[in-house]
């Protein structure tokens, strides 16, 4: 239709028919992306979940692997689309995908036209859009792994992502999402130690507005978004130093051990606890290299984390008292004791315990990238098995999982005694608080 004939349409459709395009075209977009994350969600499950081994099986799900591909095809090419809503969508669609299943053969050989389609998005783009590219080149890195393939997505993309990082002027979602891509690719596919000490010195370098200006002890206030902002950078640079070799932790030490108790007077929950487990894995680090490890501030720092440990002031909300007292009770715990609190993970037929602040950070940060797929990642990506030493990916057959799998009738009679268990619990503690009224 030429020009000006669209143009004299559009006219006499007038505010309605804009309007009811545009609602038809976010609609079919909405309709795409939902098409695409069912397919995909659908193919998940029949993948993670073996049934009985048979022809037809098989030769359905090659057919719905080949389906859900084409879909994938399509959402990277719209990444490029003219249309933001468009582009959004495309990119939600690739990161629920890359966060669910292992795709390094697929997207072995696009890494490089999807690498530069989210460059332009977040040079082109902006806060959202900007921040769901960050999320999709972080599960990219993730998917690629540490090899050569990982370490040029990183490389291609590292400069643009702290450009933004500390750029003032920028989306601070767009801002959070690179702080968080910055410290996961660079810990993924760090090529050398440069790199690594180049981020580093990027992250701190946000989070450390935060701290305390020279003569005060009382952090300096910053926007709910901006602290949103260096938590995911404290989060990213904590990461990091796990990875750190001991010449490099010394440094940290000496520099930052001084600082980042004075950001526990922050008056951002979040702020607080991130600055308290990281307080913990600098202890930790500290001890590994010098067992017999002294703190000079040990009294003041203990009497800080006891405050926090039994909060009841009743200007916060009873959720973010109840999770501060939790973490800072381990972490209170481990700085007197060196004890730290384990954690059991389960994943599938097997499980992984995280016994130590290191391999906490590290779960953390995963399972953030991640969400509901991290336990899909630690049986099937070797990238997650390397680093918390699971060994390869179980090879088990139907049969196997068949038989490991709890029946729904079970499952009722389970959930039934636990319920019955936790009911009697209360009930008596009712009773006593009962008896002291």
């Amino acid at each position: 239709m030429p020009r000006s004939r669209r143009v004299h349409a559009a006219r006499r459709g007038g505010r309605g028919a804009r309007s009811s395009a545009k609602a038809e075209s976010q609609a079919s977009d909405d309709e795409a992306a939902s098409e695409v994350l069912s397919h995909y969600s659908s193919a998940s499950e029949s993948t993670s979940v073996a049934e009985e081994g048979t022809g037809s099986d098989a030769v359905d799900e090659q057919a719905q692997q080949e389906e859900v591909e084409d879909k994938l095809k399509e959402c990277i090419d719209n990444v490029t689309d003219k249309s933001t809503r468009t582009r959004h969508v495309a990119l939600e669609s690739l990161r629920l995908a890359f966060s669910s299943k292992m795709l390094f053969d697929f997207l072995l050989e696009r890494r490089l036209t999807l690498t530069d389609s989210l460059e332009k998005c977040l040079k082109k783009g902006k806060g959202e859009e900007q921040s769901l590219a960050a999320s999709v080149l972080t599960l990219l890195c993730l998917q690629m792994g540490s090899g050569p393939e990982g370490e040029e997505v990183f490389r291609s993309l590292k400069p643009l992502l702290i450009s933004i990082l500390t750029d003032s002027s920028a989306s601070p979602v767009a801002r959070q999402s690179c702080a968080t891509a910055l410290g996961m690719c660079c810990y993924i596919a760090a090529a050398d130690g440069e790199d690594l000490v180049s981020s580093l010195t990027c992250l701190a370098g946000i989070f450390g507005t935060s701290c305390p200006e020279e003569g005060s002890s009382v952090p300096t206030h910053h926007s709910p978004l901006l602290q949103t902002l260096h938590c995911n950078a404290l989060q990213s640079w904590s990461l990091l130093l796990t990875i750190c070799p001991s010449s490099q932790i010394k440094k940290i030490l000496d520099n930052h051990l001084l600082k980042l108790p004075l950001l526990l007077s922050s008056d951002n929950v979040n702020l607080r606890i991130v600055v308290g487990e990281t307080i913990a894995l600098l202890f930790e680090l500290a001890h590994e290299l010098e067992e017999e490890f002294f703190y000079e501030d040990m009294d003041l720092l203990c009497t800080k984390l006891k405050a926090l440990a039994t909060d009841s002031n009743k200007y916060r909300a009873k959720t973010d008292r109840r999770k501060q007292r939790s973490i800072f009770r381990d972490v209170l715990h481990f700085i007197e004791n060196g004890e730290c609190h384990e954690e059991t993970v389960k994943f599938g037929l097997e499980c992984m315990y995280v016994d130590s602040w290191v391999r906490r950070r590290m779960y953390n940060a995963f399972k953030e990238v991640l969400g509901s797929g991290v336990r899909h990642h630690l049986q099937n990506n070797e990238l997650l098995r390397e680093i918390f030493d699971l060994g390869p990916p179980l090879v088990l057959d139907a049969a196997a999982i068949k038989a490991s799998k709890i029946s729904r009738f079970e499952k009722h009679l389970y959930n039934s005694a636990a319920f019955k268990a936790r009911t009697k619990a209360r009930s008596r503690v009712r009773d006593k608080r009962a008896d002291v009224l």
